[in-house]
């Protein structure tokens, strides 16, 4: 991708999530990833299911749907879908990258265990597009992202809890001054 095309494209993230052999998958999942993208919220680049096949013990694509979905995440997973696998392309060493490479993203999936799938999501925060471009605007480099743990949110779940009390708040105090400026005009 040139600097023009990832300017506009929000930040991009792989979400593995691995599946035991009993795992019950009733849509429940796609339909709340539907919602999501329904909401402009995020917008689905790829997905591709995977499963550590027991017997061969190698790691196998299931559902692949050529360009559709799965070609993106097969490539950087090293499947080579009959000749339709994109082509890299390189970063600037000076681009202040951080994230995933291909080696993590290689290392996760080999990590399944026999018998277990995963899900493999690629995914666009569309809501985060403009905050993007205003931080590399401003020169923001990025220095790290992730999820916070379990244990990480445990030791500050009590703050949590009560900023997110005190947003709510806030948010249905200007609610109400909303609606009675409505109703004054």
């Amino acid at each position: 991708m040139n600097e023009t095309m990832t300017a506009e494209i929000g930040p991009v993230q792989l979400l593995a999530v691995g599946f035991g052999p009993d795992a019950k998958f009733e849509g429940k999942v796609m339909q709340e990833l539907g919602k999501l993208e329904q909401q402009e919220t995020i917008r689905i680049l790829d997905l591709l299911f995977v499963m550590h096949d027991a017997e061969t013990k190698e790691l196998v694509a299931l559902d692949y749907q050529g360009e559709e979905l799965g070609a993106i995440i097969g490539a950087l997973l090293g499947f080579d879908f009959e000749g339709d696998t994109p082509k890299a392309n390189s970063v600037p060493a000076d681009s202040h990258a951080f994230g995933l490479s291909e080696r993590d993203i290689k290392a996760m999936a080999a990590r399944l265990e026999p018998g277990h799938a995963a899900s493999i999501l690629l995914l666009e925060h569309v809501w985060a597009r403009d905050l993007k471009r205003a931080l590399r605007e401003a020169g923001g480099v990025p220095l790290g992202e992730g999820f916070l743990t379990p244990e990480a949110i445990a030791t500050v779940a009590a703050e949590l809890v009560a900023m997110s009390g005190a947003v709510e708040e806030l948010e249905k105090e200007e609610a109400k001054e909303k609606a009675g400026a409505g109703t004054a005009a």
